[in-house]
Protein backbone atom coordinates (compact mmCIF):
# COMPACT_ATOMS: atom_id res chain seq x y z
CA UNK A 1 0.00 0.00 0.00
CA UNK A 2 1.68 3.30 -1.05
CA UNK A 3 2.52 5.65 1.56
CA UNK A 4 -0.17 8.78 2.76
CA UNK A 5 0.60 12.21 1.25
CA UNK A 6 1.39 14.42 3.61
CA UNK A 7 -0.83 18.02 3.59
CA UNK A 8 1.96 19.55 5.32
CA UNK A 9 5.94 18.85 4.38
CA UNK A 10 8.49 17.44 6.59
CA UNK A 11 11.46 19.01 7.49
CA UNK A 12 13.27 15.97 5.68
CA UNK A 13 11.12 16.62 2.56
CA UNK A 14 11.59 20.23 2.48
CA UNK A 15 15.34 19.58 2.47
CA UNK A 16 14.54 17.55 -0.55
CA UNK A 17 12.63 19.99 -1.94
CA UNK A 18 15.12 22.47 -2.01
CA UNK A 19 17.86 20.07 -3.16
CA UNK A 20 15.54 19.24 -6.50
CA UNK A 21 15.12 23.20 -6.90
CA UNK A 22 18.89 23.32 -7.12
CA UNK A 23 19.19 20.82 -9.67
CA UNK A 24 16.55 21.94 -11.69
CA UNK A 25 17.70 25.46 -11.39
CA UNK A 26 20.48 24.28 -12.87
CA UNK A 27 18.99 22.52 -15.97
CA UNK A 28 18.02 26.56 -17.23
CA UNK A 29 21.78 27.44 -17.33
CA UNK A 30 22.90 23.93 -19.05
CA UNK A 31 20.50 23.97 -21.25
CA UNK A 32 21.37 28.05 -22.07
CA UNK A 33 24.89 26.77 -22.45
CA UNK A 34 24.24 24.11 -24.65
CA UNK A 35 22.05 26.12 -26.96
CA UNK A 36 25.00 27.92 -28.07
CA UNK A 37 26.42 24.52 -30.45
CA UNK A 38 23.02 22.39 -30.34
CA UNK A 39 19.51 22.90 -31.83
CA UNK A 40 16.63 22.46 -29.06
CA UNK A 41 15.43 19.35 -29.84
CA UNK A 42 18.97 17.65 -29.84
CA UNK A 43 19.61 19.14 -26.70
CA UNK A 44 16.38 17.12 -25.62
CA UNK A 45 17.52 13.90 -26.79
CA UNK A 46 20.84 13.88 -25.13
CA UNK A 47 19.64 15.04 -21.93
CA UNK A 48 17.29 12.55 -21.54
CA UNK A 49 19.37 9.91 -23.36
CA UNK A 50 22.20 10.42 -21.18
CA UNK A 51 20.25 10.30 -18.07
CA UNK A 52 18.41 7.00 -19.21
CA UNK A 53 22.16 5.42 -19.35
CA UNK A 54 22.85 6.63 -15.91
CA UNK A 55 19.89 5.57 -14.50
CA UNK A 56 19.80 2.24 -16.06
CA UNK A 57 23.63 1.49 -15.22
CA UNK A 58 22.17 2.88 -11.21
CA UNK A 59 19.79 0.58 -11.26
CA UNK A 60 21.66 -2.36 -12.26
CA UNK A 61 24.14 -1.81 -9.62
CA UNK A 62 21.36 -1.41 -6.93
CA UNK A 63 20.02 -4.37 -7.75
CA UNK A 64 16.84 -2.95 -9.45
CA UNK A 65 15.31 -3.96 -12.95
CA UNK A 66 13.45 -2.24 -15.45
CA UNK A 67 9.84 -4.25 -14.94
CA UNK A 68 8.43 -6.14 -18.06
CA UNK A 69 5.34 -5.74 -17.51
CA UNK A 70 3.62 -3.20 -20.27
CA UNK A 71 1.00 -1.46 -18.51
CA UNK A 72 3.85 -0.48 -16.35
CA UNK A 73 5.46 0.49 -19.59
CA UNK A 74 2.64 2.21 -21.00
CA UNK A 75 2.74 4.34 -17.57
CA UNK A 76 6.30 5.14 -18.53
CA UNK A 77 5.32 6.03 -22.49
CA UNK A 78 3.04 8.18 -20.44
CA UNK A 79 4.82 9.63 -18.06
CA UNK A 80 8.07 10.22 -20.08
CA UNK A 81 5.73 12.28 -22.75
CA UNK A 82 3.99 14.48 -19.60
CA UNK A 83 6.97 14.97 -17.85
CA UNK A 84 10.21 15.26 -20.01
CA UNK A 85 9.44 15.12 -24.22
CA UNK A 86 6.56 18.28 -23.97
CA UNK A 87 7.96 20.12 -21.45
CA UNK A 88 11.47 19.69 -22.38
CA UNK A 89 11.15 20.88 -25.85
CA UNK A 90 8.66 23.48 -25.00
CA UNK A 91 10.95 25.21 -22.27
CA UNK A 92 14.38 24.30 -24.46
CA UNK A 93 12.65 26.28 -27.61
CA UNK A 94 11.47 29.37 -25.35
CA UNK A 95 15.13 29.41 -24.21
CA UNK A 96 15.99 30.28 -27.93
CA UNK A 97 13.87 33.36 -27.71
CA UNK A 98 13.91 34.53 -24.11
CA UNK A 99 16.65 34.32 -21.33
CA UNK A 100 16.96 31.39 -19.25
CA UNK A 101 15.55 33.37 -15.86
CA UNK A 102 12.39 34.56 -17.55
CA UNK A 103 12.09 30.96 -18.47
CA UNK A 104 12.30 29.68 -15.08
CA UNK A 105 9.81 32.18 -13.79
CA UNK A 106 7.69 31.32 -15.77
CA UNK A 107 7.77 27.41 -15.37
CA UNK A 108 7.22 28.85 -11.21
CA UNK A 109 3.43 28.76 -12.68
CA UNK A 110 3.03 25.13 -12.45
CA UNK A 111 2.17 24.55 -8.77
CA UNK A 112 -0.71 27.19 -9.28
CA UNK A 113 -1.91 24.88 -11.97
CA UNK A 114 -0.86 21.53 -10.48
CA UNK A 115 -3.38 23.05 -7.50
CA UNK A 116 -6.77 23.02 -9.95
CA UNK A 117 -5.38 19.76 -11.44
CA UNK A 118 -5.15 17.54 -8.42
CA UNK A 119 -8.30 19.35 -6.59
CA UNK A 120 -10.38 18.00 -10.17
CA UNK A 121 -8.31 14.36 -10.33
CA UNK A 122 -7.25 13.32 -6.88
CA UNK A 123 -9.27 12.32 -3.76
CA UNK A 124 -7.02 13.69 -1.16
CA UNK A 125 -5.25 16.71 -2.70
CA UNK A 126 -8.38 19.19 -2.85
CA UNK A 127 -7.86 22.61 -2.95
CA UNK A 128 -8.64 24.42 -0.08
CA UNK A 129 -9.29 27.96 0.61
CA UNK A 130 -5.77 29.45 0.95
CA UNK A 131 -4.62 27.20 -2.62
CA UNK A 132 -7.57 29.26 -4.09
CA UNK A 133 -6.51 32.72 -3.01
CA UNK A 134 -2.74 31.25 -3.97
CA UNK A 135 -4.11 30.33 -7.52
CA UNK A 136 -5.81 33.90 -8.10
CA UNK A 137 -2.88 35.56 -6.72
CA UNK A 138 -0.22 33.63 -9.09
CA UNK A 139 -1.72 34.47 -12.16
CA UNK A 140 -2.07 37.63 -11.53
CA UNK A 141 1.44 37.38 -10.94
CA UNK A 142 2.07 35.30 -14.53
CA UNK A 143 0.09 38.40 -15.81
CA UNK A 144 2.92 40.63 -14.37
CA UNK A 145 5.35 38.88 -15.94
CA UNK A 146 3.91 38.19 -19.75
CA UNK A 147 3.00 41.65 -19.57
CA UNK A 148 1.45 44.03 -22.18
CA UNK A 149 2.87 42.66 -25.32
CA UNK A 150 0.62 39.86 -25.94
CA UNK A 151 -1.94 42.42 -26.31
CA UNK A 152 -0.20 44.03 -28.43
CA UNK A 153 1.18 41.45 -30.64
CA UNK A 154 5.11 42.19 -29.77
CA UNK A 155 7.51 40.99 -27.68
CA UNK A 156 8.63 37.38 -27.25
CA UNK A 157 5.08 36.03 -25.85
CA UNK A 158 5.08 32.72 -28.10
CA UNK A 159 7.89 31.85 -26.33
CA UNK A 160 6.74 33.08 -22.82
CA UNK A 161 3.45 31.08 -23.51
CA UNK A 162 5.45 28.07 -24.23
CA UNK A 163 6.93 28.13 -20.65
CA UNK A 164 3.57 28.31 -19.43
CA UNK A 165 2.67 25.41 -21.40
CA UNK A 166 5.50 23.28 -19.97
CA UNK A 167 4.43 24.12 -16.48
CA UNK A 168 0.37 23.11 -17.26
CA UNK A 169 2.30 19.60 -18.69
CA UNK A 170 3.97 19.26 -15.43
CA UNK A 171 1.40 19.85 -13.29
CA UNK A 172 -0.59 17.20 -15.10
CA UNK A 173 2.39 15.10 -15.17
CA UNK A 174 2.59 15.27 -11.16
CA UNK A 175 -0.80 13.68 -10.86
CA UNK A 176 -0.26 10.97 -13.47
CA UNK A 177 3.35 10.22 -12.13
CA UNK A 178 1.04 9.38 -8.37
CA UNK A 179 0.20 6.21 -10.20
CA UNK A 180 3.89 4.34 -10.18
CA UNK A 181 3.62 4.34 -6.06
CA UNK A 182 0.35 2.26 -6.70
CA UNK A 183 1.96 0.19 -9.11
CA UNK A 184 5.02 -0.81 -6.27
CA UNK A 185 7.46 0.64 -8.11
CA UNK A 186 10.71 2.58 -6.52
CA UNK A 187 11.70 6.17 -7.68
CA UNK A 188 14.80 5.11 -9.52
CA UNK A 189 13.42 2.42 -11.72
CA UNK A 190 10.35 5.05 -12.64
CA UNK A 191 12.91 7.62 -13.33
CA UNK A 192 15.04 5.15 -15.51
CA UNK A 193 11.85 4.12 -17.10
CA UNK A 194 10.35 7.49 -17.73
CA UNK A 195 13.75 8.41 -19.21
CA UNK A 196 14.10 5.48 -21.08
CA UNK A 197 10.72 5.76 -22.77
CA UNK A 198 11.42 9.43 -23.82
CA UNK A 199 14.40 8.64 -25.22
CA UNK A 200 12.50 6.32 -27.73
CA UNK A 201 10.01 8.94 -28.93
CA UNK A 202 12.63 11.43 -29.42
CA UNK A 203 15.31 9.67 -30.76
CA UNK A 204 13.37 9.34 -34.54
CA UNK A 205 11.98 12.54 -34.57
CA UNK A 206 15.78 14.25 -33.66
CA UNK A 207 16.88 11.93 -36.37
CA UNK A 208 14.77 12.99 -39.02
CA UNK A 209 14.61 17.01 -37.71
CA UNK A 210 17.88 17.65 -36.81
CA UNK A 211 20.15 15.23 -38.25
CA UNK A 212 22.68 15.61 -35.73
CA UNK A 213 25.62 13.23 -37.75
CA UNK A 214 25.51 16.30 -39.82
CA UNK A 215 26.10 19.07 -37.02
CA UNK A 216 29.44 20.57 -35.91
CA UNK A 217 31.32 18.90 -33.46
CA UNK A 218 30.52 21.03 -30.04
CA UNK A 219 33.16 21.75 -27.29
CA UNK A 220 34.19 20.46 -24.29
CA UNK A 221 32.38 23.11 -22.04
CA UNK A 222 28.67 22.62 -24.16
CA UNK A 223 29.32 18.63 -23.52
CA UNK A 224 29.84 19.58 -20.08
CA UNK A 225 26.35 21.30 -19.66
CA UNK A 226 25.11 18.42 -21.49
CA UNK A 227 26.86 16.15 -19.17
CA UNK A 228 25.47 18.50 -16.26
CA UNK A 229 21.91 18.71 -17.26
CA UNK A 230 21.55 15.02 -17.57
CA UNK A 231 23.47 13.64 -15.14
CA UNK A 232 22.14 16.29 -12.19
CA UNK A 233 18.98 18.19 -13.49
CA UNK A 234 17.55 14.86 -14.55
CA UNK A 235 19.19 11.54 -13.27
CA UNK A 236 19.79 12.70 -9.80
CA UNK A 237 16.30 15.45 -9.75
CA UNK A 238 13.67 12.40 -10.92
CA UNK A 239 14.84 10.03 -8.26
CA UNK A 240 13.96 12.68 -5.68
CA UNK A 241 11.31 14.22 -7.48
CA UNK A 242 9.28 10.29 -7.42
CA UNK A 243 10.54 9.94 -4.05
CA UNK A 244 8.65 13.24 -2.94
CA UNK A 245 5.51 12.68 -5.17
CA UNK A 246 4.82 9.51 -3.17
CA UNK A 247 4.83 10.99 -0.04
CA UNK A 248 4.26 14.74 -0.63
CA UNK A 249 1.62 14.70 -3.36
CA UNK A 250 1.86 16.36 -6.42
CA UNK A 251 0.57 20.19 -5.25
CA UNK A 252 3.23 20.14 -3.03
CA UNK A 253 6.16 18.81 -4.91
CA UNK A 254 5.57 20.72 -7.66
CA UNK A 255 6.27 23.98 -5.33
CA UNK A 256 10.13 23.58 -6.06
CA UNK A 257 9.16 26.00 -9.11
CA UNK A 258 8.84 28.95 -6.32
CA UNK A 259 12.64 28.07 -5.62
CA UNK A 260 13.67 27.28 -8.79
CA UNK A 261 13.57 30.53 -10.93
CA UNK A 262 16.62 31.87 -7.82
CA UNK A 263 19.39 29.83 -8.63
CA UNK A 264 18.38 30.02 -12.68
CA UNK A 265 18.24 33.90 -12.55
CA UNK A 266 21.50 34.16 -10.40
CA UNK A 267 23.60 31.52 -12.76
CA UNK A 268 22.35 33.36 -16.06
CA UNK A 269 23.19 36.64 -14.58
CA UNK A 270 26.73 35.83 -13.53
CA UNK A 271 27.52 33.37 -15.64
CA UNK A 272 25.52 34.09 -19.19
CA UNK A 273 25.51 37.45 -18.42
CA UNK A 274 21.55 37.99 -19.12
CA UNK A 275 19.09 40.64 -17.60
CA UNK A 276 15.74 40.73 -16.65
CA UNK A 277 13.16 43.63 -16.58
CA UNK A 278 11.71 45.04 -13.39
CA UNK A 279 8.12 43.55 -14.73
CA UNK A 280 9.75 40.15 -14.32
CA UNK A 281 11.04 40.10 -10.90
CA UNK A 282 7.68 42.18 -9.94
CA UNK A 283 5.87 38.91 -11.26
CA UNK A 284 8.51 36.59 -9.55
CA UNK A 285 7.19 38.58 -5.88
CA UNK A 286 3.66 38.18 -6.77
CA UNK A 287 4.03 34.26 -7.30
CA UNK A 288 6.12 34.02 -4.32
CA UNK A 289 3.08 35.16 -2.42
CA UNK A 290 0.67 33.31 -4.32
CA UNK A 291 2.58 30.17 -3.60
CA UNK A 292 2.95 30.95 0.38
CA UNK A 293 -0.80 31.25 0.40
CA UNK A 294 -0.80 27.83 -1.39
CA UNK A 295 1.10 26.36 0.99
CA UNK A 296 -0.85 28.24 3.76
CA UNK A 297 1.32 30.14 5.68
CA UNK A 298 -0.40 33.21 5.13
CA UNK A 299 -3.47 32.20 6.03
CA UNK A 300 -2.26 30.81 9.20
CA UNK A 301 -0.05 33.87 9.93
CA UNK A 302 -3.47 35.67 9.71
CA UNK A 303 -5.94 33.75 10.72
CA UNK A 304 -4.70 30.59 13.03
CA UNK A 305 -6.63 27.86 12.81
CA UNK A 306 -7.97 25.12 10.89
CA UNK A 307 -8.16 25.76 6.90
CA UNK A 308 -11.14 24.24 5.92
CA UNK A 309 -11.05 22.62 2.16
CA UNK A 310 -13.58 23.80 -0.72
CA UNK A 311 -16.43 21.29 -1.51
CA UNK A 312 -14.74 18.37 -3.21
CA UNK A 313 -15.97 18.32 -6.71
CA UNK A 314 -16.28 14.62 -7.88
CA UNK A 315 -13.45 12.99 -9.87
CA UNK A 316 -11.33 9.83 -9.51
CA UNK A 317 -7.69 9.44 -8.06
CA UNK A 318 -5.26 9.74 -10.83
Amino acid sequence: MPPAIHRTMTASEWTLLLVLSLLWGGSFFFTGVALTALPPLTVVLLRVGLAALILGLSARLAGARLPREAGIWRAFLGMGILNNVVPFCLIVWSQTHIASGLAAILNAATPLFAVIVAHRLTADERMTGNRLVGVLIGFAGVAVMVGPSVLGGGGEWPAELASLGAALTYAFAGVYGRRFGRMGVPPLVTAAGQVAASTLVLLPVVLVVDRPWTLPAPGPVVWAAVLGAAALSTALAFVIYFRLLATAGAANVLLVTLLVPVSAILLGALVLGERLEPRHYGGMAVIALALAAVDGRLLRLARPGRVKPLEPCRGRDA
